[in-house]
């Protein structure tokens, strides 16, 4: 299934505050790039855009209409804001339907896990994508992923994935995909004997108001301090004098 989408050809470099003025406007800068063609800088709208991904997955097959003809495109890269998470950029890769290509293809966890389950167990995620090679029209959105028999101390491998004929697998046969392993429980550490835990004296011992007042090194009341109205005992000392702030430089 190919998903059309009308762009727009704009300047070769754009400025960042151009650049900034199209995403405002809910508009992606983006690069198509590949094939015996010469790259082209193009635009197109955000909510299209998401909107193919959608209904196509990441991998979905991209027809791009523009005033200076088309482009058969997957997206190769989608740069993201760290904090919406909203496009930024996107690079668009030309492709042939009839050569195989590479992707990454998300992986689909179905089912539930008896060693979960039952059994008490964690799973552990290992990969979420499988990297692949195959022609544009048979890669998959995703790749399912059972895990309904799976006990404890049991794994999947990429090499137990059911994968479509003509599906070419770039990663390990024998790298992990999934395991059920037993779940970490956290112990509290035992308190030392004779340890005194912190704030402990303190909150054992309020200073009532009649005792406040600044102690010596024995912890008695100094005699400035047990007098009512007694000036602190550092109140004579010279206020420390003043440095003058450092000057880099001459």
């Amino acid at each position: 299934m190919e998903i059309t989408l009308n762009v727009e050809v704009r300047a070769a470099k754009g400025t960042k505050k151009a650049l900034s003025a199209l995403r405002a406007q809910s508009t992606v800068p983006a690069v198509v790039y590949g094939g015996a063609k010469a790259p082209i800088m193009i635009a197109l709208s955000e909510k299209e855009l998401m909107a193919a991904r959608r209904k196509g997955g990441v991998n979905a097959i991209l027809r791009l209409k523009h005033a200076k003809g088309e482009e058969t495109v997957i997206v190769k890269e989608l740069q993201r804001h760290p904090v919406t998470d909203r496009p930024v950029h996107a690079d668009f890769q030309r492709i042939s339907l009839t050569q195989k290509i590479e992707a990454k293809v998300p992986l689909n966890i179905v089912g539930e896990a008896p060693g979960v389950k039952t059994s008490g167990g964690m799973m552990s995620i290992d990969m979420r994508e499988l990297r692949i090679k195959a022609l544009p029209t048979a890669i998959p959105p995703h790749i399912d992923v059972d895990v309904s028999k799976l006990e404890l101390h049991q794994s999947i491998h990429v090499k137990d994935l059911v994968l479509a004929e003509g599906v070419e697998v770039l990663d390990s046969a024998d790298a992990a995909v999934i395991r059920i392993v037993v779940a970490k429980v956290e112990v509290a550490p035992e308190p030392v004997p004779g340890a005194v835990v912190e704030g402990a004296a303190a909150a054992a011992e309020p200073e009532s108001a009649s005792t406040k007042g600044k102690k010596d090194e024995e912890g008695k009341l100094t005699k400035e301090a047990a007098k009512p109205g007694a000036p602190a005992a550092d109140a004579k000392k010279e206020p420390a004098k003043k440095e003058p702030a450092k000057k880099e430089g001459k």
